[in-house]
């Protein structure tokens, strides 16, 4: 074969969904030296050492994970392979959140970004502890375990791999120590100009809502005057007390004029899912702007690390379990089966993803010139059941398996463990 063809690799026939540059049919996608070379019709086989049949597939920017666990080890049961999640899983990049503080951060870059093969950020703990174990010593997390000029110079320091802040707001940590928690995580994010990824939803066990005068239904109406433009409103799905719906059932009144101001969504699947109340939200028009998986491990069927004491090896036991295999493109089959369009979720894992890290000038699109980061996926179509961590089901007529990626244009099969099989109505 000639070495002179002006193309490594080309994807050829596939359904091309590029929001960034309104691309929405069928396209060949051309890649050279690593870069995205070309996307447009009817691209001349023979112009490629290499070309991959991709009809009947859709092929995508390289797919974003807004809201991983990758911490390996040292975050304990949490931190998944990034790998395993990443590239394995058809996912190009993914993003930490809340894994490595400003104590930790040195060996995350060392042993976790540098080594993987998938594109790894981070947003930084504003815990000095970062994302242990918390739900096994929660006293690590009270506002004696923050350091704000510490967590501020370190991001500063390391804006290539920190592109955001990680702050709770959930009732086990208001019924402690109120909100003091969160206005110093906001004070972090204001003085990085990074914005702030918030975690609502009540998240390790006792104390809950009604501990020491708590309630979880205000937290929402007192964290959001907290926060700013391009900050983040993470689990709006969530199963928990303290979420986006109010125990009568209602969405809060504040969700939309938070939206209004520039406030973003995320919905951070993962074991905080519920089909019943995403109906909800979705119905009230609250659409995320994000698809964060939020796998890790004690949700997704992996062994836990050497060393686990045996109580919290269990997966039944854990105060997370849920369904034993997931992916993000199992998450965006959730979202279509709820009523939403390809078309609205694609964005959620590329452009609006890519956005919310101010990276969008170097992922999320397939514009030449690029890295040549891209997802293709297989469009399945029949009767499937998903089911959310309530153990509600849902019928979905569409499932989308990851079947290869490419990173910087080296390709990677989709064979991760956790990747879940497709279940026939």
């Amino acid at each position: 074969m000639s070495d002179n063809k002006p193309y490594d690799l080309l994807l050829r026939g596939g359904h091309v969904i590029d929001p960034a540059s309104s691309i929405n049919g069928v396209m060949d996608v051309a890649v050279r030296d690593g870069k995205i070379a070309a996307v447009q019709k009817d691209i001349l086989p023979t112009s490629a050492k290499e070309s991959i049949d991709v009809r009947g597939r859709i092929v995508i920017p390289g797919m974003i994970d807004t809201h991983a666990h990758v911490y390996r080890y040292v975050s304990g049961r949490f931190g998944m392979d990034p790998d395993l999640v990443g590239v394995q899983s058809g996912v190009t990049t993914v993003i930490d959140q809340g894994g490595p503080s400003c104590m930790t951060l040195p060996g995350f870059r060392e042993f976790i970004a540098k080594t993987a093969k998938t594109r790894v950020y981070a947003f930084l703990s504003s815990y000095l502890v970062g994302g242990l174990e918390g739900h096994l010593y929660p006293t690590l997390y009270s506002p004696d375990g923050i350091n704000i000029q510490a967590a501020v110079d370190a991001a500063k320091s390391n804006l290539d791999l920190v592109r955001g802040i990680k702050g709770h707001a959930e009732i086990g940590g208001f019924a402690r120590w109120g909100i003091k928690v969160l206005q110093m995580s906001a004070e972090i994010g204001r003085k990085t100009n990074l914005p702030l990824y918030v975690h609502f939803g009540q998240l390790w066990g006792l104390p809950k809502s009604g501990a020491n005068g708590e309630d979880a239904d205000t937290i929402l109406e007192r964290v959001i005057p907290e926060l700013r433009p391009g900050d983040i409103l993470a689990h709006p799905f969530t199963r928990h007390p303290g979420g986006f719906v109010n125990r009568e059932g209602e969405v809060h009144e504040v969700i939309k004029a938070a939206l209004a101001r520039g406030l973003k969504v995320d919905v951070g699947h993962g074991s905080h899912f519920s089909y019943r109340l995403a109906r909800k939200a979705l119905d009230a028009g609250i659409v995320p702007d994000t698809l964060g998986a939020d796998m890790h491990g004690y949700n997704t069927h992996v062994p836990p690390p050497p060393g686990t004491p045996a109580e919290h090896a269990d997966d039944e036991a854990n105060p997370f379990f849920g369904q034993a295999k997931f992916s993000l493109s199992q998450a965006m089959s959730s979202m279509l089966a709820l009523g939403l369009t390809l078309e609205q979720v694609v964005p959620m894992v590329t452009t609006n993803a890519a956005a919310m890290i101010g990276k969008q000038d170097e992922i999320g699109s397939l514009k030449p010139g690029l890295d040549a980061d891209v997802s293709v996926l297989a469009d399945q179509r029949g009767k499937f059941l998903l089911r959310d961590n309530e153990k509600n089901q849902v019928l979905a007529e569409r499932l989308l398996q990851p079947l290869f990626c490419l990173r910087a244009g080296l390709r990677y099969d989709a064979t991760a463990s956790i990747l879940p099989e497709a279940i026939a109505a």
